[in-house]
């Protein structure tokens, strides 16, 4: 690839895949999930797309402000991913918020790197 298209190419990067970067076992995913902050923050929920995910985090946009240590809950539309996280990274860039959020627990048939 040549310096100019890879240069294009990092312009073009989401906020959430910046913030992967931070993450060298994240792996690239598409998965459609219901995010929720609860509790005596002001609460919200809305629909993402978790963009990254390691074995302990997931990485996604957020439109709400989320902040380090906030605690979340992720579902996806079948429930098989129906858990609390933490928020332990947050990048603002360009009106987007990137979050990564650390699982409060270890997940079954999560993301499995060989």
């Amino acid at each position: 690839m040549s310096v100019e298209s890879a240069a294009t190419a990092r312009a073009r990067q989401s906020s959430v895949s910046k913030l992967a970067d931070f993450f060298p076992d994240a792996t690239p995913s598409r998965i459609a999930v219901r995010v929720e902050r609860r509790g005596s923050a002001e609460p919200f929920a809305e629909n993402t797309i978790i963009e990254f995910g390691t074995r302990r985090e997931a990485l996604f946009a957020c439109k709400h402000p989320l902040e380090f240590a906030d605690t979340i809950h992720l579902r996806n539309s079948d429930g098989s991913l129906d858990i609390e996280a933490q928020v332990v990274a947050v990048h603002y860039h360009s009106g987007e918020t990137a979050v990564a959020a650390r699982f409060a627990q270890d997940v079954v048939n999560w993301i499995v790197k060989s």
